[in-house]
């Protein structure tokens, strides 16, 4: 069954319901207006249609793709949403603007002023921030505790985990973090590992070795991580992944949150999927490492969104 929203659709309804093979929950698609009055999509699945539960927010890397990729998604990575149903979440994809190439750096905090009777900005909002207005949406929905909102990310996703709770407290009250691609966060100095693609400008990070903690803590702006960790409130769990090129920045994304005091907690799995935590239909049943890391999801997310209820 597929529903589209009438002509006279409404920013609190959604624009398309659909069901979902293999399962009885639907799956609603919103649109979340961004801070610079664009849209954002979202899809939302509840575990019944009477009730007010804890919403779960998943991101997967980069940006881009729109509507049409969450409704894949959620076709081609069943099991984390239908565990997270089953435990007791709301839970959604969100999607989001294309990454900037150290947009975060160099755009510093967002600014909005006023002229001629609009809004002006001292830069364009990034893609952590149109998590932010999926979130802000998504509490405002009467099935949704808007007081538990939880964050699932990998990769680049994991790394907007960290950039949204440092630049916007309460915007969730605990998060997970898989594979961490901090590179920027951490503001590494990748100048002589990193060339510069010199048809576009941006640099080149897909072959990039950083499983050592120590020298990718040998190349941490320290200053610059004082700054960005020291606001940092929420319960944050760190996964790493074994044999990973980037388990070194996962290691040490950890463990600057752990030496400032932060409530955070490690774990990590040899497995041959970027993304484990995020099964593939198309290979079969979650494998039982895969169903340990999203028993250690759920876990965590119980600890801190279901045992601190509002």
């Amino acid at each position: 069954m597929t529903n589209v929203a009438p002509n006279a659709w409404a920013p609190d309804q959604p624009v398309l319901v659909e069901d979902v093979a293999g399962s009885a929950r639907p799956a609603a698609y919103y649109m979340a207006e961004t801070l610079d009055g664009l849209y954002a999509p979202y899809v939302l699945r509840t575990p019944a249609d009477d009730g007010r539960f804890p919403f779960v927010l998943l991101a997967y890397g980069n940006g881009g793709g729109g509507l049409e990729w969450l409704r894949t998604w959620v076709r081609a990575r069943p099991y984390i949403m239908e565990r997270l149903l089953e435990a007791g979440y709301a839970c959604g994809w969100g999607r989001y603007r294309t990454e900037v190439d150290l947009g975060f750096n160099l755009g510093g905090p967002l600014s909005v002023d006023r002229r001629q009777g609009m809004e002006v900005m001292n830069r364009s909002p990034l893609e952590f921030e149109d998590e932010l207005a999926i979130l802000e949406h998504v509490r405002r929905n009467p099935q949704v505790d808007g007081e538990r909102l939880g964050h699932v990310g990998v990769s680049h996703a994991g790394e907007m985990l960290f950039k949204l709770a440092s630049r916007y407290q309460g915007a969730v009250r605990a998060g997970v973090a898989c594979e961490p691609a901090n590179h920027e966060f951490l503001d590494l100095r990748l100048e002589d590992v990193a060339p510069v693609n010199p048809v576009t400008g941006l640099r080149s990070i897909e072959e990039l070795q950083l499983q050592d903690p120590a020298w990718v803590r040998s190349r941490v702006n320290g200053p610059l991580v004082e700054e960005r960790f020291g606001p940092i409130d929420v319960p944050i769990l760190v996964m790493g992944r074994e044999r990973d090129e980037l388990q070194g920045v996962f290691r040490v994304s950890y463990d600057l949150l752990a030496e400032r005091g932060k409530e955070c907690e490690w774990v990590s799995w040899d497995h041959p999927l970027h993304g484990y935590i995020f099964p593939l239909l198309a290979e079969g049943d979650a494998d039982p490492i895969q169903v340990q890391a999203v028993d250690a999801i759920v876990a965590f997310l119980d600890r801190h969104l279901k045992s601190r209820a509002a």
